[in-house]
């Protein structure tokens, strides 16, 4: 990150009109590679890439609430609910003139009139823009939903793939608002090492992270987990009220957002002096992680990190790495938390996805054996540049953090 977070008249920053038109222009760019007429987004994540709109994160649940309809040849035009709607009207002038009443409603709840009104809108939408003879792009779906399509002629397909293939490649704007967010876990992490200590509640440090991060201008904090002492082998991916205790490993996964974009962000700190085993525990995961990003740039393939990571039998004394799928693993951020390129040795192996420039990857590693008393997670923001790649997240990793 190269410069502060908020707008100046005296530089250019994150440039956040520009953000805006060079998401839809990739959108629209992916829509254009396939045979679809358009897009209709339910996914939370893919109507904002689509619109700019930011209703609060109690929206992001998989509901059809609110959607927003991308034509090839059209402006993203957004369908939202109620006071929201006026909300739009008022904040996002970009959308000036294409912002209409949502006409479905909360999943759990629709009826078969409602989903008419909605369908028969996006039909006459279609209509309008003259594909209602091609396939629609749908990111999410119900059986009443896929059925009601089917009453109107609508012809569905996937929207996901292609919303996914707009959102793989970065625009400057999108990396520099990742920058930021891993910037500010970088600073989280301080306050978190100054607070282990003995007789510290892994919850305290959730909220710890939670209110620092939130301090500094993070507008989510999608989860954090915290694992310390036995709870760390095998990861547990939460957190507890549980006690922390000399001696204990303790590690934390960050996932929060600015602006949208998204951290994924694990590091591991020992309470006390670390032991010679705990330390080459450390050692194997980091090695493993640091094998996998010297591996990751332009023109490799996810065949390639995964390669950078040891077999299951000879990682974490397992049989089969089905039974460790999420030790070693890398995948795209963004809007989302979990976006392509998807690494793993159960799935890049027969699935090689080519690694381009721009892409932003979190790459993580574990090391701890099967019913063993201590585990290790480490993580890296990675943004793939034209000679190799830049690791976004800085806090220091070389070496166990010993908290005294």
């Amino acid at each position: 990150m190269s410069f502060g977070i908020t707008s100046v008249d005296w530089a250019e920053r994150i440039d956040y009109d520009r953000l805006r038109k060079q998401r839809v222009e990739r959108a629209k760019a992916a829509i254009k590679k396939s045979d679809l007429g358009a897009v209709l987004c339910f996914d939370f994540y893919n109507i904002r890439y689509l619109t700019s709109t930011f209703i609060g994160m109690w929206g992001r649940s998989a509901d059809i609430l609110r959607y927003s309809l991308l034509p090839r040849e059209g402006e993203p035009i957004m369908f939202e609910r109620g006071s929201a709607r006026l909300k739009i009207l008022k904040d996002n002038p970009w959308l000036s003139g294409r912002v209409y009443p949502a006409k479905s409603g909360w999943r759990s709840v629709e009826g078969q009139e409602i989903l008419d009104r909605c369908i028969s809108e996006i039909k006459k939408m279609m209509k309008d823009h003259k594909v209602e003879d091609m396939p629609l792009g749908v990111d999410f779906l119900t059986v009443p939903l896929l059925r009601t399509f089917e009453k109107y002629g609508i012809q569905v397909a996937d929207g996901d793939k292609v919303m996914f293939d707009a959102r793989l490649i970065k625009t400057r704007d999108e990396i520099e608002c990742e920058r930021v967010i891993a910037a500010m876990v970088d600073a989280v992490y301080d306050k978190v090492a100054r607070a282990i200590r003995p007789g510290v509640k892994e919850n305290e440090l959730v909220a710890l992270v939670n209110y620092e991060l939130f301090k500094m201008g993070a507008d989510d904090v999608e989860a954090v987990n915290c694992m310390s002492g036995p709870r760390t082998n095998p990861n547990h991916h939460d957190f507890s009220d549980r006690m922390i205790r000399p001696g204990d490993l303790v590690f934390l996964d960050i996932m929060a957002s600015f602006n949208g974009y998204r951290s994924c962000y694990y590091r591991t700190f020992s309470c006390g002096r670390a032991s010679k085993e705990q330390k080459l525990l450390y050692k194997d995961a980091y090695d493993w992680i640091e094998a996998s990003i010297t591996a990751t740039k332009p023109g490799v393939t996810t065949r390639d990190i995964a390669s950078a990571w040891p077999d299951s039998k000879n990682a974490w004394n397992v049989a089969d790495a089905t039974d460790a799928p999420g030790n070693n693993i890398g995948h795209g951020l963004g809007l989302g938390l979990h976006e392509p390129p998807f690494i793993s040795r159960t799935y890049s192996f027969d699935h090689p996805q080519k690694i381009e420039k721009d892409m932003v990857i979190a790459l993580e590693t574990y090391a701890g054996k099967s019913g063993g008393k201590d585990g290790v997670r480490l993580e890296e923001m990675v943004l793939v540049t034209e000679s190799g790649n830049e690791v976004l997240s800085k806090y220091p990793i070389e070496e166990l953090p010993e908290c005294l």
